[in-house]
């Protein structure tokens, strides 16, 4: 974000949070299951948030297959809400119109600044890789673009901050306002699609699976693969969140969720094909027209759904993002709590998922 996006961002977000804060003194008493108490306590509602991209696929996952709603069980009902951009998902978060969300990295970093670390916490990764630079031909190197023309999802998103840094790592610069040696242009992703197509753009950072369309259906080609620039080619898309105060209300219903989106990881690696249609059901149920078949086997191809958060990967883009301006420094100690996580995944003879920084 701009410093100018970066103060709106705040002043909306501390407004937000005071009226979160106003709401927690009043009884919650209705919206507890009778019965439970201390770390059982459980809601009758879980309002949950996730994207109709198939980065978010083990929420499409586990929605079209019943999973969040089986781990549930009878005593709290799952509703659901979709969102195009990481923003508007953090700015529900803050309000209390959803309790947890599937959202990228930075949307949660900026919601992390700006409420001073009382707005959420991490609880499990969801999605790494399936981003990077595709280009037009003749565009072999950096150095091709400059006085070129490439588009990002959204100013300050996860893509948008992974371009510049990598421009500035290749000694281009670029502007929040479209200027600098790369003009980079943010934009809706199905937007972007379309200029490609029609020459009106040079590339873009994009994440699945409009990178698979930009090579697919316009003949693009990779130039930046954002895996290779991570250890290990591993780097957070989407991960889990929740709301600090429903946490701390309801840790039960939390952790339901926890095993509900364990279960829709184990779906994905155990049943590619069926998995692959069930998210491409629920794309096509919320946005009225799904990938087509080939354009949806390669993202999948290009993903790996995780219970990993990646950490690392997060501290390292909050970093980018001060290099390049669209961030002021932030302190991301205790972003993370990974305790519920690690307890769900022990019990089921699986390795534990670490919050380290590197």
């Amino acid at each position: 974000m701009s410093s100018r996006t970066v103060r709106a961002f705040a002043l909306a977000t501390a407004a937000l949070v005071a009226s979160t804060a106003l709401s927690a003194c009043g009884s919650d008493e209705a919206d507890t299951v009778e019965g439970t108490s201390g770390a059982a306590a459980e809601s009758t509602t879980l309002k949950l948030g996730y994207f109709p991209n198939i980065t978010h696929a083990p929420a499409l996952v586990g929605v079209n297959k019943g999973l969040f709603a089986t781990a549930l069980g009878t005593s709290t009902k799952l509703e659901t809400q979709t969102f195009n951009a990481g923003p508007a998902a953090i700015e529900a978060l803050l309000s209390g119109a959803i309790d947890a969300t599937y959202i990228g990295p930075n949307p949660a970093i900026n919601g992390w600044a700006t409420s001073k670390g009382t707005a959420l916490k991490v609880i499990a990764g969801s999605t790494s890789g399936g981003a990077g630079l595709v280009v037009k031909e003749g565009i072999n190197t950096a150095a091709d673009l400059k006085g070129k023309k490439i588009a990002t999802p959204q100013l300050g998103n996860t893509q948008d901050v992974a371009l510049r840094a990598w421009l500035k790592e290749n000694g281009l610069n670029a502007d929040t306002n479209g200027g600098g040696d790369v003009s980079v242009l943010p934009q809706d992703n199905s937007a972007t699609v379309q200029a490609f197509a029609q020459g009106a753009i040079d590339g873009a950072w994009v994440p699945e699976p409009h990178l698979s369309r930009l090579i697919l259906e316009s003949k693009g080609k990779v130039l930046v693969d954002e895996k290779s620039l991570w250890p290990n080619e591993q780097f957070v898309t989407t991960h889990l969140i929740v709301s600090q105060k429903f946490l701390k209300e309801y840790p039960g219903t939390v952790k339901k969720l926890l095993q509900g989106h364990i279960e829709a990881v184990k779906y994905i690696k155990d049943n590619d094909a069926d998995a692959q249609k069930a998210a491409n059901a629920q794309i096509e149920a919320l946005s009225g027209k799904p990938l087509k078949d080939d354009i949806l086997a390669a993202a999948f191809k290009n993903l790996t759904f995780t219970y990993d958060p990646i950490a690392s990967s997060l501290f390292t883009s909050a970093k980018h993002a001060e290099e390049v301006g669209l961030l002021d420094p932030v302190d991301l100690s205790g972003i993370y709590d990974l305790g519920p996580l690690n307890e769900l995944l022990k019990a089921d003879g699986q390795p534990a998922v670490s919050d380290a920084a590197a």
